[in-house]
């Protein structure tokens, strides 16, 4: 079930919920144990965990959520406050959930100015933009775009599934992205729930 205007991301997971589990049973059936599995259908986090409960055949750490969506959000963002190409913006972070509880971070991010790695934070310069203004535009970028469209982003989420396998496969090279993955505990964060950190991948 697609995400229409005025719902959130929870909204939809009654209705998702049995179409994650029986995808899960399937892949547990039928699928190589080294199969790679993207959740992009929302609410992403819980319905990459169903999905995995139900294959527990496969391994925990082959079960990814997107958030690359809300990445490549907070990249546009930030290089548009910078005037730069999106491609001169790396290492934005996006930690939590798939929602609007998702916290966007560029404390680590960098620019390509004329050939020079800069951090964003001295680039802008503006504590403030990045603490709130980036933050909430992020965090209210999908129900925006909803409201404009009057249904769920396609062409946007398309190319966020592409970036986000291209560097499952391939690996991210110097830079990290964000995905969601079971948590290992890291940062502190409770194990075994689905939690957007960032990731460096290198030989798939």
């Amino acid at each position: 079930m697609p995400r229409r205007e005025g719902m959130e991301r929870k909204d939809l997971l009654s209705a998702n919920v049995l179409i994650f589990k029986e995808q899960g049973q399937a892949l547990d059936k039928v699928a190589r144990k080294d199969v790679k599995v993207l959740v992009v259908g929302n609410p992403a986090n819980t319905n990459a965990l169903i999905c995995s409960k139900y294959a527990p055949s496969i391994p925990k750490e082959n079960f990814t959520a997107m958030t690359r969506l809300d990445q490549n959000r907070a990249q546009s963002q930030l290089a548009a406050k910078l005037g730069v190409p999106v491609r001169d913006v790396k290492n934005v972070v996006i930690w939590g959930n798939h929602s609007s509880t998702q916290f966007p971070d560029a404390s680590n991010a960098v620019v390509n100015v004329g050939g020079v790695a800069k951090s964003i934070p001295a680039a802008i310069n503006d504590d403030e933009f990045l603490k709130t203004t980036f933050v909430s535009t992020v965090q209210k970028r999908g129900a925006a775009v909803i409201a404009a469209r009057k249904m769920s982003s396609a062409l946007s989420a398309a190319k966020a599934a592409s970036d986000h396998m291209k560097d499952w496969f391939l690996g991210t090279g110097d830079r990290w992205v964000s995905m969601g993955v079971v948590s290992d505990g890291s940062y502190g964060t409770p194990r075994d729930v689905v939690y957007s950190f960032p990731v460096t991948i290198a030989n798939g």
